[in-house]
């Protein structure tokens, strides 16, 4: 989950301060690796995946089928060494990704104020990466699947490493947060395309389930090291320092894929097709996501009732219902390649794996935002307690998702699809309820970290590795960059419902208009904040069972997603 995973800073009502800390921990999917003997029997598994027991589950139909078979069998032999090297470098993506995230919101007061960046503008500093991040990533899939996904991953992490690099001398807002924004392009570059590469790679079966789980465990390590690296910093260190370490660690995942990552063994024939990239798809998707993003962004800034707030949003969705029309044209009319078929969504099973992933990744990102909240505003922590109490996330979820490869060949993935939901909305549920706040973390903050972490590396590896076996070979880079931008979209929809029933919540206990409510109002302790928090964390878990119940209605009957055949 880039699934790690990629985020947009939470904002808090209009006169609300903008400069709390954000403590994420993204889940995404995974890798590890073990696999030379399982793909000489790969060319005849293709067809008779347990995911797939009836026509709602063959994606694509037979003849697209047929035609994966044979990158299939052309797949190179690699040693297990190479082929772990190979994980670990591509994981690397989703772990530079989150800590690019998580370090810079810890240090985001410092910067601020070295800066000259006023309270309410400090959020761009964030929200410009994670922007750019989100509504890059069809178009960087599809450019990956075109001209070679490992030209891309390094392209992208190379960009990644000199940005980075370059930020800290950078002196002024507005420069500042356009390198933030090119960052996030950088990001939206090799996040997808990790994904794209193990899909091509690893044949089904064992070795893949591992893969795309340990994928997954970058994310949580990122967020960890992240957070720990930008609380000592931020206490010790300059925060330029935070950026020059992980342009360090950006240039030494961009080396490892020149040397680990190898060259396609067949040049890809798209190559030489005219118009191989929908360059119209791709405007539109892109600035269709960008309009609806921001504007979902700057609503809980702004209020709603700004005319320019809905009016952005409308936009946005012509915008992307004229996407959709012209994908249809390309699909059924030309023979010109759209940028996404969008027939595959005629596929019930994988619409709501879309679905969950929407709904899911709202709910967890909720929890930890405000969760976050309420360690920092309500209890009044400091920016190193509260980190501390998110730590536990990060290390069980980097076992966890080990766990998961595992189980993915030996439960059915609506079992683990219902289980992972089931586990994480407990999560929410235990911030949500009315439990004295003056229980000791240990009794119910704790599980509730356990859980949530459960529950995202769970749901995350199997839906990418759904997702992965449902498409064909020459569209696995788009597949890891849809998953990861449906996931960014349902966490902007989901922190605005949230934010403004939080919101309500609030000006109703204390009996003031909801444009009234501020941050300077809202102390530590304040039992109106407190009710706000858990409302916020009631929406969440609705959130989260809609996932639960989309699991277990639409994946009824589904196989084990992580076996062969």
């Amino acid at each position: 989950m880039d699934v790690g995973n990629p985020v947009l800073a939470p904002s808090r009502p209009a006169s609300a301060r903008s400069t709390r800390s954000e403590i994420e921990t993204v889940s995404v999917n995974g890798a590890n690796c073990t696999a030379a003997d399982e793909k000489k029997q790969q060319a005849t598994a293709t067809d008779q995946e347990d995911t797939a027991p009836s026509s709602d589950s063959d994606i694509g139909g037979d003849e697209e089928q047929a035609a994966t078979a044979p990158s299939q069998d052309d797949r190179p032999q690699f040693s297990n060494l190479r082929l772990l090297s190979l994980v670990l470098t591509v994981t690397g993506a989703a772990f530079l990704n989150t800590v690019g995230v998580q370090a810079a919101v810890i240090v985001l007061p410092t910067i601020g104020r070295e800066l000259s960046i006023p309270d309410s503008r400090q959020q761009w500093i964030v929200s410009a990466y994670s922007l750019t991040f989100g509504c890059f990533l069809l178009l960087w899939g599809r450019l990956a699947d075109v001209y070679g996904k490992r030209l891309i991953f390094i392209w992208g992490s190379a960009w990644l490493t000199v940005i980075t690099i370059v930020l800290p001398f950078v002196k002024n807002e507005i420069g500042f947060d356009a390198l933030r924004g090119l960052q996030g392009l950088g990001a939206a570059a090799n996040v997808p395309t990790a994904i794209g590469i193990l899909g091509v790679t690893f044949p089904p079966g064992r070795a893949k389930n591992y893969a795309f789980s340990c994928y997954g465990a970058g994310a949580p390590l990122g967020a960890v090291f992240g957070n720990i690296m930008g609380g000592v910093i931020g206490e010790y260190l300059t925060w330029k320092w935070v950026f020059w370490i992980l342009g360090i660690l950006a240039a030494l995942v961009t080396l490892a894929g020149i040397f680990i990552i190898s060259p396609p063994p067949i040049q890809n024939p798209n190559l030489g097709v005219k118009a191989a990239v929908d360059w119209i798809g791709g405007t539109l998707v892109t600035v269709g996501l960008m309009v609806l993003m921001f504007a979902l962004t700057e609503g809980n800034v702004v209020g709603w009732a700004t005319p320019w707030v809905p009016t952005l949003i409308v936009a946005s969705v012509v915008i992307l219902l004229l996407f959709v029309l012209w994908q249809h044209h390309l699909e059924t009319r030309t023979t010109r390649r759209p940028l996404m078929k969008v027939s595959i969504f005629r596929n019930t099973r994988f619409s709501a794996a879309m679905l969950i992933m929407l709904c899911f990744f709202s709910s967890f990102s909720n929890f930890l935002i405000f969760a976050t909240y309420f360690f920092q505003d309500y209890q009044g922590l400091s920016v190193i307690q509260t980190t501390l109490r998110f730590i536990p996330t990060g290390v069980c979820g980097f076992m966890i998702a080990f766990a998961t490869g595992f189980f993915l060949s030996r439960v059915r993935g609506n079992h683990i699809l219902m289980f992972g939901t089931l586990a994480f909305s407990v999560s929410a549920l235990l911030f949500a309820t009315p439990i004295p706040p003056t229980t000791t973390y240990w009794a119910y903050a704790f599980p509730a970290m356990i859980l949530s972490v459960l529950g995202a590396d769970t749901v995350y590896p199997c839906l990418t590795l759904f997702t992965a076996k449902s498409l064909p070979q020459e569209d696995q880079a788009l597949g890891g960059a849809l998953i990861n931008a449906v996931g960014q979209i349902g966490r902007a929809i989901g922190l605005a419902i949230a934010t403004a029933v939080e919101t309500a919540v609030i000006a109703s206990e204390k009996g003031v208009p909801v444009d009234a409510v501020g941050g300077e109002d809202l102390g530590k302790g304040d039992p109106a904040l407190l009710s706000g928090l858990r409302a916020a964390e009631w929406s969440t878990f609705g959130m989260a069972i809609a996932a639960f119940v989309l699991a277990a209605v639409a994946f009824r009957g589904a196989g084990y997603i992580g076996r062969k055949h």
